[in-house]
């Protein structure tokens, strides 16, 4: 492959602007209208769902949740266009993808509310757990599809970090050996602008983190992370490449992080209303409905349908939410070996007698109240 071939453009490819004017694009074919229209509709429900997790929060129901407000395009992109077979590997902020991907809301917000589990069986929907330690994931992805490919596989692997990931050691380990055994994988950083509170500018000199990718040697292509099409487009290609053989490559999604890092976070300590308003014209729901509805394929019908699915979907978690969990003493040896080692049965062993004691001793005035 020529080294030119490896170089990203010099500006993010994008298919449908904030205005929801069309740009054809001679590489780069619209999606279908049909995928378009289906990808409208999950963006509407993962708007909901991010403005629902925010709510959860505030109630106490969630420890914690880190908003993909405004990266929602990149979220549902990043689940449409892998297969059956395929695998994705999200970090922290990638629930909605998850969802997307056909984990059931509930089972995916599980792991934010502080249960001991990650919620859902990454086997049933070819989903790993959710990763909050930046980078680690994309070794696993790496590995996994390393091990695919010796067992004869057809399984393509998508990747999800954001740009302040690319500033780990495992970036560039998990982006070498993808590139040294051209593993079938398409990494997909979304860049909204911050590792936390710390600038693109204060990160990396490169020109954008798509070029990176000719260092490894691997295709670096750059999309706007808020045109759904734009990424469907070019995730698609790159998937479809990888599972011809092609290898992998490296995608950076320009986007931006509209609410704060998380719950935890004060974003007003290190960036300007000034600076987010703009981002607010961009927003990839909007300039989707906009084109939708000019091509005569979304009316008002269809967009009060998709809003009344979401809000039904919104009020099935709430309600899986705010239900209190039974614990279970007996959790907590399960899963942690696949064989239980001598010394977690023993203990095993004791707790369910101290238990039996317990009931035991229990008073009448206790029992009555159970």
């Amino acid at each position: 492959m020529h080294a030119d071939d490896l170089l990203p453009g010099d500006t993010p490819l994008r298919l449908i602007d904030q205005d929801g004017g069309s740009h054809p694009d001679d590489r780069h074919p619209f999606p279908s209208t049909a995928a378009l229209l289906d990808g409208y509709r999950r963006l509407v429900l993962a708007r909901r769902l991010n403005d629902q997790a925010d709510a959860l929060v505030r109630q106490g129901r969630l420890a914690v949740y880190p908003s993909s407000h405004g990266q929602e395009a990149c979220e549902v992109a990043a689940a449409m266009v892998l297969a059956d077979e395929d695998w994705l590997f999200p970090t922290y902020r990638d629930t909605v993808s998850v969802i997307t991907r056909g984990v059931d809301p509930f089972e995916a917000f599980v792991l934010l509310r502080g249960d001991w589990h990650s919620g859902y069986d990454p086997t049933v929907h070819h989903v790993a757990p959710q990763a909050t330690p930046l980078a680690t994931q994309l070794l696993h992805a790496v590995g996994f599809a390393h091990a695919a490919r010796l067992r004869g596989e057809d399984t393509v692997v998508l990747a999800m970090c954001g740009d302040g990931a690319t500033s780990e050691g495992d970036f560039h380990e998990a982006l070498n050996f993808a590139a040294v055994f051209h593993l079938p994988v398409v990494f997909l950083v979304q860049n909204n602008g911050y590792a936390i509170s710390v600038p693109l500018s204060r990160q990396t000199a490169a020109p954008s983190i798509a070029h990176k990718g000719i260092g490894y040697g691997m295709r670096g292509r750059l999309v706007d992370g808020n045109d759904l099409a734009a990424l469907l487009a070019v995730l698609g290609d790159a998937v479809a490449e990888a599972r011809e053989g092609g290898g992998p490559t490296l995608v950076e999604a320009r986007t931006y992080r509209i609410k704060s890092h998380t719950n935890a976070d004060d974003a007003t300590r290190y960036r300007t209303a000034g600076e987010v308003e703009p981002w607010l014209a961009r927003d990839p729901l909007l300039r989707l409905r906009t084109w939708l509805t000019a091509e005569g394929a979304l009316d008002a019908g269809d967009d009060a349908e998709a809003q009344a699915h979401a809000e039904r979907v919104a009020a099935d978690l709430r309600t899986a939410i705010m239900a209190d969990a039974e614990p279970h003493p007996e959790d907590l040896f399960a899963h942690v070996y696949a064989t239980p080692t001598p010394q977690l049965r023993e203990q095993a062993q004791q707790l369910d007698a101290e238990l039996a004691a317990a009931r035991a001793t229990a008073s009448p005035t206790m029992e009555a109240t159970r």
